[in-house]
């Protein structure tokens, strides 16, 4: 028994879905040899089937998602004994996919609650594309967590120092985010930037700010607040001591070369 809902195709950038729908397959039901010109999931509920991909058969069961790429003929056959229920979707996309999408059969029972949700689409009527494309973005950050290790703090502090240095943020504060010793973060922190977190993010602060008054005519005090200084003075001093000259004799000079 097969149920698929009327999906409008909405063209969004991201991730946009074209197709869903779930199944009940009888015993033996298959599909293939085929192509498709979409990407096309397959959540299997219960029971098991048979998944063929690049000439390799994939026995596939409960909380398995069978992939299939565009433009990649498949095969697939439900068993003759426990045939599979399964939901789809389909959607198009230019994003690059994590990895985890060029496997072939992906283990991972922990998305059958979301898979589930998805056929609440079933009773929307303006709302379903947008609200299956949001559940596939979901199942996308379900599958990057899957197996994967913990990313590294030196890295999510580097991140963290780049997305928020405008707002003030501490070394202290990143230590914590990340659970660490402060003194602890900075010996792993320089060992692998080659400068303590402190002195790298004044850098990166200062390296802002030129770029505001260079770039984009900002008076230094605009300068300052904008990349986390809420004291002007402290501000020329340091950016004194980093460039060898003030704010203002700065802004004097890059106006002198671009003028040249």
């Amino acid at each position: 028994m097969e149920q698929a809902e009327i999906i409008i195709d909405c063209h969004y950038g991201g991730l946009n879905p074209v197709q869903f729908g779930q199944e009940i397959c009888r015993a033996g039901h298959y599909f293939g040899p085929a192509v498709r010109t979409h990407w096309l999931l397959h959540y299997v509920v219960s029971g098991m089937g048979y998944f063929t991909r690049e000439g390799v058969t994939h026995e596939v069961g409960e909380g398995e998602i069978f992939v299939i790429p565009p433009y990649m003929e498949t095969y697939y056959e439900a068993d003759r004994d426990r045939p599979w229920q399964y939901i789809w979707i389909g959607f198009t996309t230019q994003e690059a996919l994590p990895e985890v999408f060029e496997q072939p059969v992906i283990s991972c029972p922990d998305v059958g609650e979301l898979f589930d949700e998805m056929k609440a689409c079933g009773s929307m009527e303006n709302g379903r594309s947008a609200f299956l494309s949001g559940c596939l973005w979901k199942l996308v950050a379900l599958l990057l967590e899957k197996g994967k290790p913990r990313a590294d703090v030196i890295d999510k502090a580097l991140n963290c120092m780049h997305s928020e240095y405008s707002r003030g943020i501490t070394v202290q504060e990143i230590a914590d985010r990340l659970g660490l010793d402060r003194s602890y973060f900075s010996t792993l922190f320089s060992k692998r930037v080659g400068m303590p977190p402190g002195e790298y993010l004044i850098n990166l602060r200062l390296k802002k700010a030129a770029e505001l008054m260079r770039l984009h005519q900002e008076r230094p005090s605009t300068a300052a607040l904008s990349v986390g200084y809420d004291d002007i003075c402290h501000f020329s001093k340091i950016f004194k001591k980093h460039f060898g000259m003030s704010p203002r004799a700065y802004i004097a000079t890059a106006c002198h070369d671009a003028g040249r």
